[in-house]
C-alpha cells in the first residue's frame, strides 16, 4: 500500500472556473434540479431531453431539446442507437453549450435509450470543445430486465472510453439501505440522493482549496479506465467522537460492503472535510482507520475546512479495482448492441473467445515413438523364424481348452421339471448343450 497527499497542481479547478452540469434523460433532469447554483457559484445546469413534455416540466433554466422530427417530442423509445443517432445530428447544439466551460458534469441513469445513447456523444464533444469531462451514473436494478442491463453496461462502457472519468452506482447495491417496507417511490429517491451527494461532495473537493488539496488529476487516476469499477460513499457525523463514528459507519457502509471494497481496491481517494475547528488529530485517526483496510491500494488524501459545516466532519471515499485483461470477457460486459467501438471490440472477443475454445477442445497430438534398434543378431534371429504360405510366419497352433466351471445349483427350482424343448433342456447354458469350449 502507498499512500499520498494531494498536492494542488494545474489541473485543480478553482472556483472562478466555469462547470456545467448536465441532466440527460428524465432520471439526470430530476437529479440535477436537486442541485442548487447557491452550492456551486460557478456552476450552471443544463436539462436534455427528447421528450418534450418531461422536458418542460423541468424546473431547470437551460434546456436542450433534442430529436426534431425522428421523435417528434415522443422521445426514442428506449432504444439508445436513436437517441445517439438523434444526438450526432445535433452534436452543434452540444458544442454550443459546451464552449467555453472548463468542466463538464454529466448525470445520467443508464439503461434506457435517451441517456444511455447521448451521453458517449456529450462527452466526446465537450472533451472536442476543451473541457475536462466527469460523468455520473446509476446502473438499473436487475428487476428492471436484462435489456437495461444489457444497454446500461453497453452505454457504460462508450461513456468510459470518451470521458475523462466515470463514477458509477449500481441502484442494486441501494436494497442495502432499505426494507421490505419501503416503497417504490422512496427507493428510487434514495437512488437520486445518492447521485446528488456524490456530484456534491466531488465539486466540493474539486472547487475548494484547503491545506491539503486534492485535483482533478487526482480523481481521474482513481477513476479512469475502461476495465476500472468504482464505488463510492460519503458519510458525516458530529460531537467531541465525530473522527471516531465517522470510520465506523464508513466501513459499514453498504455500498462499500462492509469495507470489502476498500481491501480490494487498487487506488483510494480520501477527502476530508470539516469546519474550522478540524484537528490533524482527528484527520490522522480517520485516515488510519481507512488505510488498515487498504493494504495493496494507493491511497490519495484531502482534507478542506469549510466553516459552513458547524461542527460537521464529511468523509467522501472513492475506490476503484481494475478487473484486468480478462475484462471484456466478463459475463456483464456489453454485447455490441451499439456503437461501432463497441462492435468490433466485442467481434474481436467472441473470435478470441471461439479461437480459445477450439484449441482447449482440440485432441492432443498423437505422437508415436521411434521404432527399435535392430542388432546383427536380432535380423539373424528373425530370418531363421520358419514361415508359412505366402511369406507369413506360421504361427503356433493354440489350444482351446474348456474352463473349470462350476455347475450352480438350481436353488429351490432344482425339483422343478426341466424345459424341453426339440428334445434339449433350455435350463442347460447354451455352451453346454452345443459343446462350445471356453478358454
Amino acid at each position: 500500500m502507498t499512500t499520498s497527499v494531494a498536492a494542488t497542481t494545474s489541473q485543480h479547478l478553482k472556483p472562478s472556473q466555469t462547470i456545467k452540469i448536465f441532466g440527460l434523460g428524465t432520471a439526470g433532469c430530476q437529479a440535477i434540479e436537486s442541485i442548487t447554483g447557491v452550492e456551486f457559484s460557478g456552476a450552471s445546469l443544463v436539462a436534455v431531453n427528447t421528450e418534450a413534455t418531461a422536458l418542460e416540466s423541468s424546473r431547470v433554466a437551460e434546456k436542450i431539446y433534442l430529436g426534431g422530427r425522428r421523435t417528434r417530442g415522443l422521445g426514442v423509445g428506449g432504444d439508445p442507437e436513436l437517441a445517439r443517432a438523434v444526438a450526432e445530428e445535433e452534436a452543434d447544439r452540444l458544442r454550443a453549450a459546451c464552449q467555453g466551460v472548463e468542466l463538464v458534469v454529466i448525470v445520467a441513469g443508464l439503461g434506457g435509450g435517451t441517456a444511455t445513447g447521448i451521453a458517449p456523444v456529450l462527452a466526446r464533444v465537450a472533451r472536442e470543445s476543451g473541457a475536462q469531462v466527469l460523468a455520473f451514473v446509476t446502473l438499473p436494478f436487475e428487476c428492471e430486465g436484462s435489456r437495461r442491463q444489457r444497454q446500461a453496461r453497453a452505454g457504460l462502457l462508450q461513456l468510459k472510453l470518451t470521458a475523462d472519468g466515470v463514477l458509477c452506482l449500481a441502484n442494486q447495491r441501494v436494497l442495502k439501505l432499505i426494507d421490505e417496507h419501503t416503497r417504490v417511490s422512496e427507493t428510487f429517491s434514495i437512488t437520486q440522493n445518492l447521485l446528488v451527494q456524490a456530484v456534491r461532495c466531488i465539486l466540493r473537493i474539486l472547487t475548494q482549496h484547503g491545506f491539503m488539496n486534492v485535483s482533478f488529476a487526482d480523481l481521474c487516476a482513481v477513476v479512469q479506465g475502461r476495465e476500472t469499477e468504482s464505488a463510492f460513499a460519503t458519510v458525516e457525523a458530529m460531537g467531541e467522537n465525530r473522527s471516531r463514528e465517522i470510520g465506523e459507519k464508513l466501513l459499514a457502509h453498504p455500498l462499500l460492503d462492509g469495507g470489502r471494497v476498500l481491501s480490494e481496491a487498487d487506488a483510494v481517494l480520501v477527502s476530508l472535510a470539516g469546519d474550522a475547528d478540524l484537528t490533524m488529530a482527528e484527520i490522522t485517526r480517520v485516515t488510519e482507520q481507512i488505510t488498515r483496510h487498504c493494504e495493496k491500494a494507493h491511497v490519495i488524501t484531502g482534507a478542506v475546512v469549510d466553516e459552513t459545516l458547524k461542527q460537521k466532519l464529511i468523509i467522501t471515499v472513492v475506490a476503484s479495482q481494475r478487473r484486468g485483461a480478462d475484462a471484456e470477457t466478463h459475463p456483464d460486459a456489453p454485447d455490441g448492441e451499439f456503437g461501432d467501438d463497441s462492435s468490433h471490440s466485442t467481434t474481436g472477443t467472441l473470435a478470441a473467445n471461439a479461437a480459445a475454445k477450439n484449441l482447449s477442445t482440440r485432441p492432443p497430438t498423437r505422437v508415436l515413438p521411434p521404432p527399435p534398434e535392430l542388432t546383427a543378431e536380432k535380423i539373424k534371429e528373425l530370418e531363421r523364424r520358419p514361415t508359412g504360405k505366402g511369406g507369413r510366419r506360421s504361427a503356433q497352433k493354440m489350444r482351446q481348452g474348456v474352463l473349470p466351471l462350476e455347475v450352480v445349483s438350481k436353488g429351490r427350482f432344482d425339483k422343478s421339471e426341466p424345459t424341453i424343448r426339440q428334445g434339449e433342456d433350455l435350463d442347460l447354458p447354451t455352451y453346454l448343450r452345443r459343446g462350445v469350449a471356453l478358454n
